[in-house]
C-alpha cells in the first residue's frame, strides 16, 4: 500500500484516539518549550521525551488502516 493511500484510508477508532493523544502531548510540549522562562535541564529533557513520544504516537495512529 502506498503511503499516500495509507494516510488517507479510514482509521480505526482506537488509533484515532492514539493519534489525538499524541497530538495533544506534542502541543503541550511545544507550549512548555515556548515559555519565556529558563527551565531546569531535567524538565527540558522530560518535555523533549514527551514531544518525541507524542510525535511517534500521532504518526503511528494516522498510518493504521481499517481492513474491510
Amino acid at each position: 500500500m502506498e503511503i499516500i493511500n495509507r494516510l488517507t484510508a479510514p482509521t480505526p477508532s482506537f488509533f484515532q484516539k492514539v493519534r489525538n493523544i499524541g497530538i495533544l502531548l506534542t502541543a503541550i510540549a511545544s507550549a512548555v518549550f515556548g515559555l519565556p522562562v529558563a527551565l531546569p535541564a531535567f524538565i527540558s529533557q522530560l518535555v523533549g521525551g514527551v514531544a518525541i513520544a507524542g510525535t511517534v504516537m500521532a504518526g503511528l495512529g494516522q498510518t493504521a488502516v481499517k481492513n474491510e
